[in-house]
């Protein structure tokens, strides 16, 4: 069994052969050295926005060639300035403009785009990526389609960085800062919120999370780092045209980012090495061998992409991290964390949950029919009935996942009546899913900090660059307390999809407490829990209610419901056919015949009938 090698140690070896590399390599190899980091540098951004947060752009390329033209625009003196910004005619000035500008245009650009879901945003991306290298080739104050020279070197500390082998610090310089920028940014608060976008945007809403800042955040972020390479770039070669910044570039960007393993920060140094040193070893292989000129590493490519997408979609890191195991950096606990602020409960009797004449129609289908209901402080209260009742459809207009056609939904004595889940979230409302919805590479510990999230406030800057320590401590302080507290404390470090799905269930309770809620929604809870499983839950919602917390639950297994609940609401149909207490309710006529479709059975068969009709 091979021992893991911690990151650190790969790390300074790593570093080590890029410090010797220019001492020891031919120009040849230094320039393909080059050319891998400035690919990197985009990659990077494509592994946080494909990769962790599951969108897909093809026009990263043209964001490269904005850094490119904008740095050459003002450190070539193309733009006049007046004398007082004569300053700005430098590389340096050059790259804030060129950060600045890129950042803006994918600001505008991520509002429109960044609506679109399904195939239609990798089309929107191909669409504004096209537009770009077209425009570029427009400008004829720098060439047009023929190109400028003329582009001043970097200066560093007086050192004039003119050719490959002196260009090679600054730009790996530049990617280990970038590994280690999205290594720390993933490893928080708000890498936590980047990562819960590929769970979807319901779960992410309703853990208070801002599914749509995330993305433009992650978008623009992305857009920077390929300015960056763009910047780099052009005062490497002195010269631009639109060539290097096309719909194929996008491509091959993207191409890398799979090869290497999309999902991972070190696959997107990978992926860019090997396309970068197979497509100069085809260009010279190929055409010799067939004994004539053209771009046949493309069909190379295209093949080894149909291969590496039906053997492995995780790319090729896995295999080489399975070849090499590296302990990564461990989830610390500090046991001496300042705990959170705590929610002020309501008042005891206090009416939490107030859901008045609530109907949604579907076109002609009415899935909730003029249903209302109260929760109360401190009261456990079940909505149950058949299958297609239409429970888990009010679910959602109470969370704010949908929006009630009429009626209106009152949290805490405030209209919440189509307000959205993650404004719900703020206000002290927390849920579980009927099917589960957890990140299942994430761990158990992780999982539980996502619902922690609205609970801190430290930013994406703040992340990068690890000054978000203190806060970080104290929300993973506060899920593992809510790890222990369901009974999941020797799993906290296992990775969430290893868990039962009875396990993966509390894991979803233990995640909504860790928002600090007042109202509990629990859709399911005990559905696939074991016995015993069943009984700490249920012990675990009694000292809930004991400490004023309100829960609403959604459940078949009566007689888990009819142990626990304090009132309980039946549904048919969509609307609302009795509601009382458990033992008025096991005595129902009309819940009689719902469940069974009978009136006229035993008044205590109801009390099995979800169960036996795997309700």
């Amino acid at each position: 069994m091979k021992h893991p090698v911690s990151s650190r140690a790969v790390l300074a070896v790593f570093a080590l052969l890029l410090l010797v590399a220019p001492f020891v390599l031919p120009p040849f190899t230094m320039t393909l050295l080059n050319n891998i980091g400035l690919a990197s540098l985009v990659v990077l951004g494509l592994v946080l926005l494909t990769g962790v947060a599951g969108l897909t752009s093809f026009g990263q390329a043209a964001f490269v060639g904005v850094g490119a033209y904008v740095s050459a625009a003002f450190s070539a003196s193309v733009l006049p300035l007046p004398d007082a910004l004569a300053w700005m005619h430098t590389p340096w000035a050059a790259l804030a403009m060129a950060l600045l500008v890129t950042a803006v245009l994918a600001l505008l650009v991520g509002m429109v785009t960044l609506k679109l879901s399904g195939h239609y945003l990798p089309l929107g991306t191909i669409a504004w990526g096209i537009s770009m290298y077209f425009i570029f080739g427009t400008l004829d104050s720098m060439g047009g389609q023929t190109g400028m020279s003329g582009i001043p070197s970097i200066s560093l500390f007086g050192v004039l960085l003119a050719s490959d082998r002196a260009m090679y610090g600054l730009i790996w310089v530049a990617v280990i800062a970038v590994v280690a920028g999205l290594n720390n940014l993933l490893d928080s608060r708000e890498g936590r919120a980047i990562r819960a976008l590929k769970g979807g945007m319901v779960m992410a809403e309703a853990m208070g999370i801002d599914t749509a800042r995330s993305r433009i955040v992650i978008f623009v972020i992305a857009a920077v780092l390929a300015a960056l390479s763009g910047w780099l770039y052009v005062h490497m070669q002195r010269f631009i045209n639109p060539s290097p910044f096309g719909l194929g570039f996008g491509i091959d960007y993207l191409f890398m980012a799979v090869l290497g393993g999309a999902a991972h920060v070190w696959g997107a140094v990978l992926g860019s090495a090997v396309i970068v040193v197979l497509k100069e070893w085809l260009q010279g292989l190929l055409p010799a061998i067939l004994g004539r000129s053209g771009n046949f590493e493309t069909i190379v490519f295209g093949l080894l992409i149909v291969v590496l997408l039906q053997r492995s979609r995780d790319g090729i890191w896995p295999y080489l991290a399975r070849l090499v195991p590296v302990r990564g950096r461990p989830l610390a606990l500090d046991p001496g964390a300042e705990p959170l602020p705590r929610r002020e409960m309501p008042h005891p009797a206090e009416v939490v949950l107030d859901v008045r004449h609530v109907t949604r129609r579907f076109g002609g289908l009415v899935a909730n029919n003029d249903m209302s209901l109260k929760v109360l402080a401190g009261e456990v209260l079940a909505l149950i009935g058949p299958n297609g009742a239409g429970k888990s459809t009010l679910f959602n207009q109470v969370s704010g996942v949908d929006t009630p056609t009429s009626g209106s939904v009152q949290f805490r004595g405030h209209e919440v009546t189509g307000r959205g889940s993650r404004h719900i979230a703020g206000l002290g409302m927390s849920r579980s899913f009927q099917h589960v919805r957890l990140m299942s590479r994430m761990t158990v510990l992780e999982n539980v900090a996502i619902g922690a999230h609205l609970r801190g406030k430290c930013g994406v800057l703040s992340s990068i660059l690890r000054l978000d320590r203190k806060e970080e401590a104290r929300i993973l302080a506060e899920a593992a307390r809510q790890i222990e507290r369901v009974g999941l404390k020797e799993q906290m470090f296992e990775l969430a999809g290893a868990l039962s799905l009875g396990q993966q269930r509390i894991l979803e309770i233990a995640r909504a407490l860790a928002a600090d809620p007042c109202l509990l929604l629990l859709d399911e809870p005990a559905a696939g829990l074991r016995l015993g499983e069943k009984q700490a839950l249920g012990d675990l919602l009694r000292k809930l209610r004991g400490e004023g917390m309100a829960i609403l639950l959604v459940e078949h297994d009566m007689d888990f419901v009819m142990e626990l609940v304090d009132r309980i609401v039946v549904m048919d149909f969509g609307q609302k056919i009795a509601e009382g207490l458990p033992e008025e309710i096991q005595n129902n006529q009309a819940v009689l015949e719902a469940y069974l479709g009978v009136a006229d059975e035993e008044p205590q068969a109801v009390a099995v009938a979800g169960v036996q009709h795997g309700q």
